[in-house]
């Protein structure tokens, strides 16, 4: 029988409500050999087949097995550029940890786990590159644009990436909060590229500050767009426009990005008594943690159908939950009240679950009773769309560069080609399946492929 699956120390769920520290903390190195001594190491891994950027992962557990960590890590390098990134941020219960054959009947291997200790004990080996003449731009430094980097970097092409804020790491670093991904682990990535030979232009807003069609004649043989998706959709209710109403996209980017959420900030965040997150995802949580530790007294989610429904990592719903965020379930906004201009309450619809929608789930459907819960403040994670500066600024310059009725990037799925042969785009702003880290890594290393495809 296969030992138990080990567990990651946590920080006391008092204590962390008050700081950014990470919530867990790595496996001991006897954790790892107990760990890794589970995985069976199937003749057909399903655990590779759900990683979006195939990492072998029975490989890197085998070497985990014989005590060679600095093998483990060349393995997981070999197609992932992020093993500390993904062991923390991917939604490992629903890919490589949800295909695992220990998890038919008891707990899967912690892959997540095992990758985050790789990534944070290891270093990636220097490449030998040979310059190949070629220059590739990329639009943007998350996810897609750091793992494209990394692969067109091998084959030797001048790689430049192009950042529009003042600070590197796309929605890794003005998303996701450092109690779930410590900056010292993204800065030591970042650093890995730089030392390959990786330009990074920061405060440069492509199709703004310069244009495709610039690039293109500035000697880009091949752009790469993966500028995210940060457009926020809001509700379109009454009183959405008055003060204490932020997107969850804006409020994350000013404490993550602008701390915004210390006393000190040269931008502070007006810091109310009571909250209220719109929505269910990943997003939804890291704003409503986010709001406890910036000294919210009561958070709440409120969410249209019940916690079966949530879309969020369980995870990060049991993490908010020991936090002393409070659930609101089976409630929709119908209107935001507000006294001198500031947010004063907000009106809910309470709704039942009627037959699936679409998305599989059971659509709520309106019952007419409404109640009204007092706040000052309220944060909409409803998700984002695409920025259409781009698209647009092309546009005016004659480059068509086709869209659907959303406005996302339409792309060939295998190679990421947009409708124009040399420009390439992936990531939120072209997504294909979940959005979320990994998935915008492998379209990275997809668009990647095609354009040392091309460049040859």
């Amino acid at each position: 029988m296969a030992a138990e699956r080990q567990k990651t120390v946590e920080q006391d769920k008092e204590l962390r409500r008050h700081n950014f520290n990470p919530v867990e903390s790595n496996f001991t190195p006897e954790q790892v050999k107990i760990e890794a001594s589970r995985c069976l190491n199937c003749k057909n891994p399903r655990c590779v087949q759900g990683c979006p950027v195939n990492i072998q992962i029975p490989k890197f557990i085998s070497a985990l097995k014989e005590d060679n960590l600095q093998k483990a890590g060349d393995i997981i390098r070999e197609t992932s550029m992020l093993p500390s990134v993904c062991g923390r941020v991917c939604p490992q219960e629903r890919q490589c940890e949800g295909n695992c054959v220990l998890g038919i009947k008891g707990s899967p291997v912690a892959i997540g786990a095992l990758e985050r200790y790789v990534g944070d004990n290891t270093s990636a080996a220097e490449p030998t590159i040979t310059p190949s003449g070629k220059k590739v731009a990329i639009v943007g430094s998350g996810c897609a644009g750091i793992t494209a980097a990394a692969d067109l970097r091998k084959e030797g092409h001048q790689v430049e990436v192009f950042e529009a804020l003042h600070e590197l790491g796309g929605v890794l670093r003005y998303g996701i909060p450092p109690f779930r991904l410590p900056r010292t682990v993204l800065d030591r990535e970042i650093s890995n590229l730089k030392s390959m030979g990786v330009i990074f232009h920061k405060n440069v807003i492509v199709g703004k500050s310069v244009t495709l069609k610039q690039l293109k004649e500035d000697g880009f043989d091949a752009i790469f767009i993966c500028s995210g998706a940060g457009l926020p959709k809001m509700l379109n209710i009454k009183g959405e426009n008055l003060n204490g109403v932020f997107s969850a996209n804006e409020f994350l980017t000013r404490v993550n990005l602008m701390h915004a959420g210390q006393k000190d900030s040269v931008t502070p965040l007006r810091v109310g008594k009571k909250v209220a997150v719109f929505g269910g995802g990943n997003v939804a949580m890291d704003a409503a943690r986010t709001a406890v530790r910036v000294g919210f007294e009561e958070v709440y989610i409120i969410y249209r159908r019940t916690e079966k429904e949530l879309p969020a990592r369980l995870e990060e719903i049991r993490h908010a939950k020991e936090e002393g965020v409070i659930f609101k379930f089976l409630y929709a906004p119908k209107e935001i009240l507000g006294q001198d201009g500031y947010v004063k309450a907000v009106e809910l619809e309470i709704m039942e679950l009627g037959e699936p929608d679409a998305s599989g789930r059971r659509r709520p459907v309106p019952t007419g009773k409404i109640e009204t819960v007092e706040l000052d403040t309220v944060i909409v994670a409803l998700g984002t769309g695409p920025n259409p500066i781009i698209q647009r600024s092309a546009e005016a310059e004659g480059l068509e560069i086709i869209t659907d009725s959303k406005g996302y990037i339409t792309v060939d799925e295998n190679s990421r080609v947009t409708s124009i042969p040399t420009i390439y785009a992936g990531g939120d702003v072209a997504p294909v399946g979940e959005s979320n880290a990994i998935n915008a890594m492998g379209a990275g290393k997809k668009a990647a492929k095609a354009i040392n495809e091309l460049l040859k």
